[in-house]
C-alpha cells in the first residue's frame, strides 16, 4: 500500500474556500494548521523508513494527528454556520 501524506485540504475538500480565509482570520486555525501539518509529515517520514520510530510513539503521533483533525473540522464546521 503507498504511502500518502493526509493533506488537509484532501480531507476537507467541501471547504477549500472557508480553509484558506479561516486561516489568514483565525490565528488558532492557523496554529493548528501548522501543527497538523508538521505532525503528518513526520508520521510519513517515520512510515517511509526516513526515520525510526518504535509502533507504540508513531500511534501516539496518529493520535495527535486524528486530535488535531477534528479541532480543524470543528473549526471549519463552526465557521461555516
Amino acid at each position: 500500500m503507498p504511502l500518502e501524506h493526509h493533506s488537509l485540504k484532501n480531507e476537507f475538500p467541501q471547504y477549500g474556500a472557508q480553509f484558506s480565509a479561516l486561516a489568514q482570520s483565525n490565528k488558532r486555525f492557523a496554529r493548528l494548521v501548522q501543527e497538523y501539518e508538521a505532525l503528518d509529515k513526520r508520521i510519513y517520514e517515520v512510515e517511509d523508513g526516513n526515520d525510526s520510530m518504535d509502533d507504540l510513539n508513531l500511534q501516539g503521533l496518529k493520535m495527535q494527528r486524528v486530535t488535531l483533525k477534528d479541532e480543524i473540522s470543528d473549526l471549519l464546521a463552526n465557521a461555516e454556520s
